[in-house]
């Protein structure tokens, strides 16, 4: 496992394109966002998204999978979604919120069984330029810990996660509060978890 540094107001080309081969190659990486550190892999790659599952104990077909994307074109490509529900995304997008929307069937085999997957566009340089480098999303889940320190200090976090993944990126002290999960699957949306975000339809 390496641990590379890359700041959000001068990312290291030569790093991103080490993070962006890794993740082409299947690889798992923690990577900062604009709420908490996440683990993420191409959200293409069957085996990878498999590999977090296991690592985070996610049942497949229970848990609701995350996506992060560079734009709301690209969540098109994704998942289904109205004017409306484009209006929205709009105007909370980039931002610390996760949307849950009607998956399409673009989405491989992990998400099968899945009717939903949520959306993301941090507000986050780094998390941007990976998934843009990269051509196509990330899969993305909250880093666990033991207490606050082991959540948002990348070097415990690279302790943590020695064995199950492939780069941490270092770029600094991240952030305890998740994003605000607002469902959008059936009528109204509806705010199903709080957290750093403030929703207004």
């Amino acid at each position: 496992m390496k641990v590379l540094p890359i700041i959000e107001d001068n990312i290291n080309g030569r790093h991103l394109d080490e993070v962006v081969e890794t993740l082409r190659d299947g690889g798992i990486v923690i990577y900062p966002t604009d709420t908490m550190y996440a683990i993420g892999c191409d959200a293409l790659n069957n085996q990878a998204i498999e590999r977090i599952c296991a690592l985070k104990a996610m049942k497949s077909a229970k848990t609701n999978l995350s996506i992060v994307c560079a734009s709301i074109a690209d969540v098109s490509d994704y998942a289904k979604f109205d004017n409306r529900q484009f209006k929205m995304l709009k105007n909370h997008l980039p931002g610390p919120f996760t949307f849950l929307l009607p998956a399409l069937s673009k989405l491989p085999k992990a998400f099968k069984g899945r009717r939903t997957v949520g959306i993301r566009i941090p507000d986050n340089k780094i998390a941007v330029a990976i998934v843009e480098q990269l051509g196509h999303p990330i899969l993305s889940t909250s880093v666990e810990g033991s207490d606050e320190d082991y959540r948002c200090e990348p070097e415990l976090i690279a302790e943590t996660y020695a064995e199950n993944v492939d780069i941490v990126i270092d770029s600094g002290r991240g952030h305890l509060v998740p994003s605000t999960v607002v469902d959008c699957t059936s009528g109204a949306p509806e705010v199903v978890r709080q957290g750093a975000g403030i929703f207004e339809e």
